[in-house]
């Protein structure tokens, strides 16, 4: 399926998505390979039961036999039949900063990954195309470093107690200013994990008698977070404009169920990049239909925040759109900014409301004063305020980088899922098989890559994602792309029926936002 929107309209830039229809023999084979799999693992289970095959699971103890089993369901035997044979493939220890390049820690399994020993040996320089460390951040040398050390210094690690209490120190009162003024916002608070910014704000925001509308595709923290509010849940299709609508629709002809009272609120949940597909929400038209139908408007820009605009402020400078027609403003410290924490933008009364009634807010611990002051300045550099133009530099060569990979890949005909300034890229697999031997494959190769397959993903929907970033330099990802290629033809990925013609003639560097503006 493609999306190409022109300039006019609501759009006031190009809007290119691409999400290619899965080959029908590739489906039918991801389908057969799993089948094989679940047999097989039938049959091991039932070896293991006669001790046949030594079981290295948990299961339950021999007085709790004729007790509701604990460890029958699905996604247990999937995790010992099916993700036990490629665990390899994750949680691999590295032991440097995540950087354009990292240093990791060697390790071998000689139980088929049910155990993991470490060799002693390092493996130098592997390109990480894995961190979200979109605009080169992490790193342990420069302004951030020297800056977070000298507060380190001054401040200590840790605050041992909650913004209302003991712990709200002046550098957590120049960062919420800070992010307000870079946002375009009235006010802002920070909070001291991504995932609770989502999961526990949302109660504070909505409850019961209220609507929350969900892409289906949101992450898991939005999902908690709407979950525990008590409010009624509907789920549109993933960035169809057509399904949202229909619901808004409904929930105010309708009402609620049964005593058809109107809704106390209706929240619209949605994110600037989706993290796993590496598409953009379409907002200008999800802030028509929230202006249209009176409801409340929810963004997630945890991976966009810092990744898209022209001067890194998101999606809503993306699309040229005011802040002030999105409700609530939600994003992360943990990508763009290399550091840790979450933070929510909107209206004074909002951030005044979620500062007394909020759970992160009331009980959790004050967020770290170096991982503060790493966010100061990295957002200071970003806006220019440091006086060097680095900032505006990385944010441009993080756009270049994007397309000119996202290109690259798609003229070598591989499945590209998502947007072509997305810098998440997710390069399709489908295969069962294929999921462990790609990332070994690559790093083989001293590249470094995140496979994902399911629950993250639909069952026949694995994948490689790529994380582009700007310390990425053209030499990194040229060796990166070769040796992409390489491992491609060598697994037979490459199932695109589309294939591009290559831009031969066009420079590396000429990729910028005035071009696809012009």
């Amino acid at each position: 399926i493609n999306h190409f929107v022109h300039n006019g309209g609501l759009y006031k830039r190009p809007f290119n998505e691409a999400f290619e229809e899965t080959p029908m023999l590739v489906a039918v084979l991801t389908y057969v390979g799993y089948g094989v799999l679940t047999l097989f693992g039938y049959l091991r289970d039932f070896m293991r039961q006669w001790k046949i095959e030594k079981c290295q699971n948990a299961t339950e103890r021999e007085e709790q036999k004729d007790f509701v089993p604990l460890y029958q369901d699905f996604e247990n035997f999937y995790n010992r039949n099916l993700y036990m044979r490629i665990r390899d493939s994750w949680n691999r220890p590295i032991c440097s900063v995540p950087g354009a390049k990292v240093d990791m820690m060697e390790r071998v399994s000689h139980d088929y990954n049910w155990t993991f020993t470490y060799t002693g040996r390092v493996i130098k320089d592997i390109i990480n195309m894995g961190s979200y460390n979109y605009l080169g951040f992490a790193q342990k040398s420069g302004p951030c470093q020297e800056a977070a050390a000298k507060v380190l210094s001054q401040y200590g690690a840790g605050v041992c107690s909650t913004r209302q209490e003991m712990g709200n120190l002046d550098k957590h009162e120049e960062l919420e200013k800070l992010v307000a003024r870079f946002l375009g916002v009235e006010s802002a608070m920070a909070y001291g994990m991504g995932f609770a910014t989502n999961s526990m704000n949302i109660p504070a925001l909505v409850g019961k008698g209220c609507l929350i509308l969900s892409d289906e595709l949101n992450h898991a923290s939005l999902v908690l977070g709407a979950r525990l509010s008590g409010a009624t849940i509907r789920i549109f299709k993933h960035n169809n404009m057509p399904s949202l609508e229909k619901l808004l629709k409904d929930a105010i002809v309708h009402g609620q169920p049964r005593t058809r009272r109107p809704w106390k609120k209706i929240l619209i949940l949605v994110e600037g990049i989706y993290s796993m597909e590496g598409s953009i929400v379409r907002l200008p038209e999800v802030i028509a239909l929230k202006k249209k139908y009176k409801s409340y408007l929810y963004l997630d820009e945890a991976h966009s925040i810092g990744a898209l605009g022209p001067s890194g402020r998101g999606v809503v400078e993306y699309f040229g759109l005011s802040p002030e027609d999105v409700d609530v403003m939600m994003g992360t410290f943990t990508k763009s900014f290399g550091a840790a924490g979450g933070y929510i933008g909107g209206k004074k009364e909002l951030i005044d409301y979620l500062r007394t009634y909020s759970h992160s807010a009331a009980y959790a611990t004050s967020m770290s004063p170096p991982v503060v002051e790493q966010i100061i300045t990295s957002i200071k550099c970003i806006m220019g305020e440091d006086g060097t133009t680095v900032g505006e530099a990385r944010v441009q060569q993080l756009a270049e980088n994007t397309r000119y990979f996202r290109r690259r890949l798609k003229e070598m005909g591989f499945i590209i899922y998502g947007n072509e300034d997305s810098p998440v890229v997710p390069l399709m697999l489908y295969m069962p098989a294929k999921i462990g031997a790609f990332g070994r494959e690559m790093l083989k190769r001293n590249i470094g890559v995140v496979v994902v397959g399911f629950p993250a993903t639909p069952i026949i929907e694995s994948r490689a994602r790529f994380c582009l970033s700007a310390a990425h330099t053209k030499e990194m990802l040229d060796t990166a792309l070769k040796e992409i290629n390489e491992v491609g033809d060598l697994l037979q990925l490459k199932y695109s029926r589309r294939r591009l013609v290559p831009l031969l003639d066009r420079p590396f560097d000429e990729t910028t936002y005035e071009e696809t503006e012009d």
